[in-house]
Order: structure tokens, then C-alpha cells, then sequence
């Protein structure tokens, strides 16, 4: 049995409670509040709503590049890349980023694998000795549901997948679709394809708004990435006032995985609370695929992210959660439980 001490960020409102969190056997016991010295911050792990960890053999090798040169398929630097590195090395490198997510508190991301059954069995791979759980989005026929928890479409405009949607529907299998990033053309057909999660969402307009509240679509956003690539920024408050909204942080060629840079970016960008952002980052990501992380509360796994409250950044904290997702860093992680 382990408890943690300080001030709890607890259930779906990470409403600041004095107290401690319970564990045992992996799970969440118990949440109380009580008398504690312990200055730390006890919060869920982070959940990274969209990932491409493959390109992480390809660190900054798109800088300065459009969209299309640096990331679309087939023939982007990044495919280039993918298809031109040893299995060994992809591995190894899709294993150090998984590392350096949990490092960072990062304990569940949504990764799209390019390269079907093959890429799909890579990341398994890599992930096997770290404790992040790889939802993986597979790519490539329907086959890859053999191996994948999931299908990651490209984009409408890419191609007809109307062969592995139906595949995700007759294996209970979430579909998920990249849509609206360069422009909004692909964002009528990626609806049509009845999608459980669509991915950036940069131009949606009113009527693509409209369509994803009625069918209560969950959007991924990444504007790091989408900043990096210079095709806008997100529609953030308008897709909150429309869905359930969640947060990546997409190409590891592109931006480190840390989820603290990507909230403190979302917040200091966008029309969004603290409460808003930090939901964003863990529950909602969650949520979207069925994961039950994400909040604390008891019978909840145990994927918890402590931070010490009294280092030099974090001290003298006024508001916990706002110092979590706009203040705080990876040098305030004391522990993260798996």
C-alpha cells in the first residue's frame, strides 16, 4: 500500500483537496482529505491525446518545411525517413520518446502508426519495457486490427476508407481520422465516415461544428504542432462549446512530447480555463478511446503524476491548477506511478 500526501487534484473537476490518495494493488483505494505537511501536487498522469512517435528518428528534419513536405503521405521527409531507417533503430527510438513521455508524466498516448501490421508490431515492441500504455492507431489495410487497438485514417482526402471503418465497426474497434488541418475540405468526408475521434480540426467552420455536437465527435488538437507548421491555430473555445476536446501533441519530429509545454501553450493562447486545459490533457484523451485513466477517484487505476509543490518554480503556489498547466515543468516531477 502506498499513500500520497499534499494537495489532491481529485475527480473530474480537480477541485484542490488537502488529503492523500490511497493505493493498492494498482488501483486508487481511497481519496481523503486530512492534515499534511507534504507541499506536493497529486494529479493524474497525463493522457497525450495524438501522437506520431515513428518520425522520432527524424528529430527537426522538417524545420522550415510546409505541411505537405514535411508530414503527408506517401513522399514527406518524414515517410522518407521512416521507410529508409533499420527496424532496430525505429524501435530504439520510439522506446527512448516513450521513456522521455513518462519521464514526464505522461503514462497514455494515442499514437498513429504509418507502415500497417509491420509499424504496428514496431511500437508494441517499443513499448513493451516502458510503462506508458501505446494505444496504437494502426494504418494500411484492414489487417492492422489484427495487431492495433484501432485505425488512424490520414485524411479524407487521402484515400477510401470506408473498408476499415467498417473493420473498426464489426471489431468494436475505435476509427479515428485526421481532418481540417491543411484546409477544411476533408472535414464533410471525415464525418461522413461516422468517425469516434477526429484529429486537429484547424479550419472547422459552423456547419463541421454543428455536425461534430450533434454526433458528439471528440477532437483532438495539437497547436504546437499545427504553430510549427504554419496551417493556424484551432478553434479551442468553439470546439469546447461543441464536444469533448483533448490534447497532443502529434510528430515527435516536429515538438518533444511534453504535455506540460503543451498546456502551458494551449493556455497562454487560447479562450480556455486552467480546469478546461488540464481536462484536456488527461480525462478527455482518455475518454475518447475508453481508457479508464485520467482522473482520480477510487477504484481508478493508480496513473498518478506527483509534483513537488515546494520547488524553486512551484513555490508559494496560489492556485494548484493553474500552476500545474502553465507553470509547471518536467524539473517539478518527484514521481510518477504507473
Amino acid at each position: 500500500m502506498d499513500e500520497l500526501s499534499g494537495t489532491v487534484l481529485a475527480g473530474r473537476s480537480f477541485e484542490p483537496i488537502r488529503g492523500r490518495v490511497v493505493v493498492a494493488d494498482g488501483r486508487i483505494e481511497a481519496v481523503e482529505e486530512a492534515d499534511t505537511a507534504s507541499t506536493d501536487i497529486v494529479l493524474p498522469a497525463f493522457v497525450n491525446a495524438h501522437t506520431h512517435i515513428g518520425d522520432s528518428v527524424a528529430k527537426e528534419a522538417a524545420v522550415g518545411l510546409s505541411l505537405d513536405d514535411a508530414v503527408a503521405p506517401p513522399d514527406s521527409v518524414k515517410h522518407r525517413r521512416l521507410a529508409a531507417a533499420d527496424r532496430a533503430d525505429l524501435v530504439s527510438a520510439m522506446r527512448r520518446t516513450l521513456r522521455f513521455m513518462e519521464r514526464t508524466g505522461t503514462l497514455s498516448c494515442l499514437d498513429f502508426r504509418e507502415f500497417g501490421v509491420d509499424g504496428a508490431r514496431a511500437l508494441r515492441d517499443a513499448a513493451a519495457p516502458v510503462d506508458v500504455d501505446a494505444f496504437v492507431f494502426g494504418s494500411g489495410g484492414r489487417s492492422v486490427l489484427d495487431v492495433a487497438d484501432g485505425y488512424g485514417a490520414s485524411g479524407a482526402n487521402d484515400g477510401d476508407f470506408t473498408d476499415q471503418r467498417a473493420a473498426c465497426e464489426e471489431r468494436g474497434l475505435p476509427f479515428a481520422i485526421h481532418a481540417g488541418e491543411p484546409d477544411a475540405t476533408d472535414i464533410h468526408p471525415a464525418l461522413d465516415l461516422d468517425p469516434d475521434l477526429l484529429i486537429h480540426m484547424v479550419h472547422a467552420e459552423r456547419d463541421h461544428l454543428e455536425r461534430v455536437a450533434e454526433r458528439s465527435v471528440p477532437v483532438a488538437v495539437c497547436p504546437r504542432a499545427n504553430a510549427v507548421l504554419d496551417v493556424g491555430d484551432p478553434p479551442i473555445r468553439e470546439l469546447l462549446d461543441h464536444t469533448t476536446v483533448a490534447l497532443g501533441t502529434d510528430n515527435a519530429m516536429l515538438n518533444p512530447p511534453s504535455m506540460f509545454r503543451e498546456m502551458s501553450f494551449a493556455a497562454k493562447r487560447f479562450d480556455a480555463t486552467a480546469r478546461e486545459v488540464l481536462r484536456m490533457a488527461t480525462a478527455a484523451g482518455a475518454e475518447a478511446v475508453g481508457l479508464d485513466r485520467g482522473v482520480i477517484a477510487p477504484g481508478r487505476p493508480a496513473a498518478l503524476l506527483v509534483l513537488d509543490g515546494d520547488s524553486d518554480n512551484l513555490t508559494g503556489t496560489a492556485d494548484p491548477v493553474r500552476a500545474v498547466v502553465r507553470r509547471a515543468t518536467a524539473l517539478d516531477v518527484k514521481r510518477v506511478i504507473a
